[in-house]
């Protein structure tokens, strides 16, 4: 079986990320610790796994940004899923109400195997960068093929996946992955995912560039929130919403 793709940041990218993009929508980042250290990533997971075990009170602060934000607690649909979400953790203000309505400190189940712990679904985002568990997988993803393909954990790396704004601005080119978490073993896994997402109130287009008479453009133009808003409606969830905005 193939393995997802791996883009070292050491001896470069090139056609070997283009390729991930098209074929996998996902690839794993390796040698990035010149950027982001390792002490930096175990500490994010030990503050993210202190506010998970915050009373449901105090997690319910956490408010919707923007459609589909904020906590969110386990449901019919993902019984097994519970989140935090952070807007813009480049906004002091925005980080600040995060911190203070969990009545964060500086430092802060058994599970169902063979359940789903996350439903099917495609990121709205243009990219995720995903600091999954260290030990525990069940991450799935779907290829073009329409096979599932298990990503293991892999310590000291990063996983990026593509999601629907990709598709859109590369003019259909990229691949926006389909992914899902399935309970594998018995423990709780904690991953971190910071969204790379898109203006709310300005028109996302793929640039003229990418359009020709060989590849005309596929979408219309519309807003990431007019997107976001259409998914969480209608209940859109691995990448269906695109179709609205196909070119007729």
């Amino acid at each position: 079986m193939s393995s997802i793709p791996v883009i070292d940041l050491i001896s470069g990218a090139g056609k070997d990320l283009i390729g991930a993009c098209e074929e996998w929508g996902c690839f794993r980042i390796v040698n990035f610790q010149e950027i982001l250290e390792d002490s930096l990533l175990r500490e994010m997971k030990a503050v993210v796994r202190s506010l998970l075990d915050l009373p449901a009170a105090v997690k319910s602060r956490n408010r919707d940004v923007i459609a589909g934000s904020g906590y969110m607690a386990p449901s019919e649909t993902n019984p097994h899923y519970e989140a935090l979400g952070l807007f813009d953790m480049a906004s002091p203000p925005d980080v600040q109400a995060f911190c203070s309505n969990l009545e964060a400190t500086p430092y802060q189940s058994s599970e169902t195997m063979g359940c789903r712990g996350v439903q099917l679904h495609t990121d709205s985002s243009f990219l995720t960068l995903l600091q999954d568990d260290e030990k525990f997988g069940g991450l799935e993803i779907m290829k073009r093929n329409g096979e599932f393909h298990a990503v293991e954990p892999c310590p000291g790396t990063l996983l990026v996946n593509l999601g629907d704004l990709a598709t859109v601005w590369s003019n259909g080119k990229f691949l926006n992955v389909k992914h899902r978490v399935i309970c594998k073993e018995v423990g709780i896994r904690v991953s971190i995912a910071s969204f790379l997402l898109g203006p709310n109130d300005e028109k996302i287009v793929a640039p003229p560039e990418l359009v020709d008479l060989e590849h005309p453009r596929m979408y219309v133009p519309f807003t990431f929130r007019e997107l976001r808003n259409l998914r969480m409606s209608e209940k859109l969830h691995i990448g269906e919403a695109l179709r609205y905005y196909l070119c007729k």
